[in-house]
């Protein structure tokens, strides 16, 4: 009998465990990609502020700097109390209580989503302008000759900024607060009212503590969208940490000081962040039976009902109805402005580069969850709340943390193309809509992956699990079970990143090529010359565009 030999020796391992192993890295490696690609701009706006070319943080420190803070700071703050009173109060409105037009209005507080704050802008200074339609109108009436002859609020100013900001953003705390209301139990209510308490003090004493991270929460996000925001800030002259980027940047020509006031951003941002985070974390509601009986609306009538409708209507108005009437009024006194030059380029502009950044990014979402989903690798799922950041960042950061790392790289693909082959190529990453798709992808790849995330989530592990049994592979089961099942979920996604990528303004006109225009940009240059008969067709395209995302909200809440 022969003795056994290489008994020591491993045991060599089954081709499909192989195959299995190498699968798995390759989801690995791809989460790591996608990780990458969304935390390299953030690393590279912290490395260009600790190590620029020239260091004029002692300058901006002395000079400009606490004021673009401190007005940030303002505007953090009143966007957010403001934005808190409306979204939360009308939450409580609505869902409380009944009143005229409350059906409607429980949906159509929503609109202002569809509207970018700065299109808000631009309606308000030419309605409320010295020029508009409303001073000239009350010159006529009382007979007033001038603006020594009466006194009427100046437009351009904080507050004006504060107030079309908040009308724009509140919809993220009515949003939230809506939904923790609408988990409530109807039976504590009743109680509370048993007791003696009124409207208020039911508000104050148990609405108000049980929805508190929900209001939170949305606050935050409001403070996040007005540190990020430009086109309004710029409108009303106010001098903001998001403009000091633009100045720096664009007009002193130094990109290391634009990266060290957009490092301050990035840490007002991940502040903000925490909170959201803390709160969201928190906003827990515990139902003690699975037959609790949901919040019964109270019937108003008389003037409390009127009062109810008027308080719910002002919001919509402002954030909604008053910037598309007077779009829309420019857009009809001038039809011809429709075939204006440069309209259908911009608008043909838009659709291809949103376009394009929303399909990368909804495939990168769809690979990224899966691989995490197939992989169950640690370093995956490490990666996959990260990815999310990209969101949280303003767009005037995320194209400082792009355009110069892409420059580097574009120079040394250009030198390397020039030297083996002798053509140069040019620049055909900072020079070309490139960067637009890729800051695009970046900044709302949150918005994809939580879309799929939940998607996958609805499906039952046993449909997948059939596949694998029959012989389907990892891309067969995805391809097969998981996209015919999340075709809605996935179309969806496909046009929230489309028309947050319409919207876009600040990171688009810092990496756009020369004599690129998307509709967002034409918005921004003809109203910032006073043109609005010419932006507004642009600002109708846009805003149509937000209603179709907002359609879709209305009907999820449903």
């Amino acid at each position: 009998m022969m003795p056994l030999q290489n008994s020591q020796k491993s045991p060599i391992r089954p081709r499909w465990l192989r195959i299995k192993a190498l699968r798995f890295d390759i989801w690995s490696l791809g989460a790591l990609l996608v990780g990458g690609i969304v935390l390299v701009p953030m690393l590279a706006v912290v490395w260009i502020a600790f190590h620029p070319t020239e260091n004029i943080w002692p300058h901006l420190l002395s000079t400009v700097l606490p004021r673009y803070f401190t007005a940030t700071l303002r505007m953090m703050l009143g966007v957010g109390v403001l934005s808190a009173a409306m979204g939360a109060g009308a939450a409580w409105l609505v869902v409380m209580y009944r009143f005229p037009g409350s059906r409607i209005l429980d949906y159509a507080l929503l609109f202002p989503m569809a509207i970018p704050a700065y299109v808000g802008a631009y309606a308000l200074v030419d309605f409320l302008d010295y020029a508009g339609p409303l001073q000239t109108a009350l010159r006529l009436s009382f007979g007033w000759r001038n603006a020594r002859d009466y006194w009427f609020p100046e437009i351009n100013s904080e507050p004006a900024a504060i107030l079309v900001l908040s009308a724009a953003l509140y919809p993220y705390v009515y949003l939230m607060t809506r939904a923790a209301l609408r988990e409530q139990s109807g039976a504590s209510y009743e109680v509370a009212r048993s007791l003696g308490l009124g409207p208020w003090g039911m508000f104050w004493r148990l609405g108000l503590p049980l929805v508190r991270p929900a209001i939170a929460a949305g606050v935050a996000l409001t403070m996040m969208e007005t540190v990020a925001d430009f086109g309004t800030v710029s409108t009303f002259g106010v001098q903001t940490l998001t403009t000091g980027v633009f100045s720096t940047w664009l007009n002193g020509g130094n990109a290391g000081g634009a990266a060290q006031i957009a490092g301050v951003i990035l840490s007002l941002v991940l502040v903000l962040l925490g909170i959201e985070y803390v709160s969201r974390r928190n906003a827990r509601f515990h139902r003690p039976s699975r037959a609790t009986r949901p919040v019964t609306p109270i019937q108003l009538g008389g003037p409390k009902a009127w009062a109810a409708a008027a308080l719910c209507l002002v919001p919509f108005l402002l954030g909604f109805v008053l910037p598309t009437a007077v779009m829309l009024g420019h857009a009809l006194a001038k039809p011809q402005m429709w075939l204006a030059p440069g309209l259908l380029q911009a608008a043909l502009n838009t659709v291809i580069v949103g376009g394009i950044a929303a399909l990368l990014t909804v495939s990168a979402a769809l690979f990224l969850v899966y691989g995490v989903r197939m992989a169950g690798r640690s370093l995956a799922r490490t990666v996959l709340p990260l990815t999310t950041l990209g969101y949280a960042m303003p767009g005037a950061v995320l194209a400082v943390g792009l355009l110069v790392p892409l420059a580097a790289l574009d120079h040394r693909v250009a030198d390397l193309v020039l030297a083996v082959t002798g053509h140069d190529p040019g620049l055909m990453l900072t020079g070309t809509a490139a960067a637009i798709v890729l800051a695009y992808l970046v900044r709302f790849f949150g918005i994809a992956q939580g879309a799929v995330d939940s998607a996958f989530g609805r499906i039952s592990p046993s449909l997948p699990m059939a596949a694998r049994s029959l012989g389907r592979g990892v891309g067969g089961t995805l391809r097969d079970v998981y996209l015919p099942l999340m075709r809605g979920s996935v179309l969806t996604a496909l046009l929230l990143v489309f028309v947050e990528c319409v919207k876009e303004l600040p990171a688009t006109l810092l990496l756009r090529p020369f004599n690129f225009n998307t509709l967002a940009t034409r918005v921004y240059e003809l109203a910032s010359l006073e043109r609005i008969g010419e932006a507004a067709p642009a600002a109708l395209i846009v805003t149509a565009m937000g209603l179709a995302a907002v359609a879709l909200l209305v009907r999820a809440t449903r």
